[in-house]
């Protein structure tokens, strides 16, 4: 098993510390090609300044000995040294033929350097040192030695490059700051959101989101909106269906209490009646009627036929026997069967060829429901003398089909408990239901889909099964 990886150090920031640390990598990173090009382009401006210096001092000593032909040559090496001392970026010592320095020796003009060393280090070029003779009229009265400086130049590199620095450093902060302050005003629906998404937690579908200025969260306000509507629409919908089960339970409660008290206490009473007779006649003192024995056997055994006839119908209701045990098709032909005995008024036919020996309960139960349901209501409710089922499997579908030649739907129709009962089964499969009118008679068209995974098992010929 793979070691989890480890969480990232940003993992735990906020959506507002995130993007200020972007902002400030971006500017670190800006910084650092800054740098780096200043210090190019510096290395590149002292190297260019001292050469420049250079040159100026040859052409400065070509032109001193040029004005100075007639002057002596002390005159001429004292002339040299002063106007060496005005010279930027290099150094000029002027020395005589005896090798003694001409003038006082030129004091730093900056006792202490402005740039610090690792500044200096990085662009500093390398120290030059000439020497450059100095004659008069082809007499050679000394020699110039040169040694460039840079410093100079380097220390004003270094005062731009601080105040530029500065400058960079007040501008990011205030935008750091505005921008601090702007993702706030801009991060706060996201915030309500939250709280939002926190009451639909706690099952408060009241929540409700102002739609801010932004585009995009304003969409995302409007469909979160949009959520929180259609799931009060749901909680709603699952308090009536609750409240609904609630009352078919109810009703199916009363309805078994009722068949029960109406057919087994009758049934009861006479087998008490029956069983009080019997012992009567056992204990006479004469010879024992057999043939009123007889008849109150026949009696108790007629009462216990009916008694058993109820309980069938009975645990038929709560549970159709023999469904998930017998093929899906035979229950439904039994079922078929069942109603042609207690309406022998009305022809029920069923064509249930196509379908596999057995799906699901749920699905094998819905199918059951709704013919039950639908044929029911065509005896009960439409009067029908004809009904006819047919259920296949096509397309990854169970499709049925229940019509009749009723009275069809009248227009002031309030529904039960029946047809919402049958829709909200199919609705909860995924399915879908439909009732219409067919005139005469209504139609219910059916579609419940078969899980991708079933592994169709291939039914028994209902008629087959019949006849076995």
């Amino acid at each position: 098993m793979a070691a989890p990886k480890p969480a990232a150090p940003w993992a735990g920031w906020s959506t507002r510390a995130r993007l200020i640390a972007v902002v400030l990598l971006i500017d670190l990173v800006a910084a650092i090609v800054s740098c780096g090009a200043i210090v190019l382009n510096a290395r590149s401006a002292v190297r260019v300044e001292t050469r420049a210096s250079l040159a100026t001092v040859e052409s400065l000593v070509a032109d001193t000995i040029r004005l100075a032909e007639r002057a002596p040559p002390e005159t001429l090496l004292q002339t040299l040294d002063v106007r060496f001392r005005t010279l930027r970026h290099v150094r000029v010592a002027v020395i005589d033929m005896e090798g003694n320095r001409v003038g006082a020796s030129t004091p730093e003009r900056r006792p202490s350097r402005e740039a610090p060393t690792w500044f200096a280090d990085l662009i500093m070029p390398p120290i030059e040192r000439h020497s450059l003779p100095i004659a008069l009229a082809g007499r050679t009265l000394g020699t110039a030695q040169i040694t460039t400086q840079p410093m100079d130049e380097i220390d004003e590199i270094w005062s731009y490059a601080r105040a530029l620095s500065l400058i960079t450093l007040l501008i990011n902060a205030t935008i750091l700051v505005a921008l601090y302050l702007a993702l706030g005003r801009i991060l706060a629906p996201l915030r309500r959101l939250g709280s939002a998404l926190l009451q639909l937690e706690h099952h408060d579908y009241t929540a409700r989101l102002e739609p801010p200025k932004t585009r995009e969260l304003a969409v995302i306000a409007e469909r979160f909106n949009r959520v929180a509507s259609a799931l009060a629409k749901v909680r709603s919908a699952n308090g009536r269906l609750n409240q609904k089960l609630l009352t078919a339970q109810d009703d199916e409660r009363r309805r078994t209490a009722l068949e029960l008290h109406d057919e087994f206490g009758p049934c009861l009473f006479a087998l008490e009646a029956n069983a009080a007779s019997i012992a009567r006649i056992a204990a006479g003192g004469g010879e024992v009627d057999r043939s009123r024995l007889a008849s109150r056997a026949a009696e108790i055994s007629t009462i216990v036929g009916q008694v058993q006839g109820v309980n069938r119908e009975l645990l038929n209701r709560l549970r159709p026997h023999g469904l998930g045990q017998a093929p899906l098709a035979t229950c439904l032909d039994l079922l078929l069967r069942n109603f042609g005995a207690r309406y022998p008024g009305t022809a029920f036919t069923g064509r249930f060829d196509g379908l596999a020996k057995g799906y699901d309960d749920l699905i094998d139960l819905t199918v059951f429901r709704c013919i039950q349901e639908s044929a029911t209501n065509a005896v009960r409710h439409g009067g029908a003398t004809q009904v006819e089922a047919i259920a296949e499997e096509r397309g990854g579908s169970v499709l049925v089909e229940i019509c009749d030649n009723g009275s069809g739907i009248p227009a002031n129709h309030s529904l039960g408990l029946g047809l919402p009962g049958m829709r909200e089964r199919v609705e909860a499969l995924q399915g879908t239901f439909a009732l219409d009118n067919a005139g005469p008679g209504t139609i219910v068209r059916i579609a419940i889909p078969v899980p991708s995974e079933r592994s169709r098992e291939i039914g028994e010929d209902p008629k087959a099964a019949q006849s076995a």
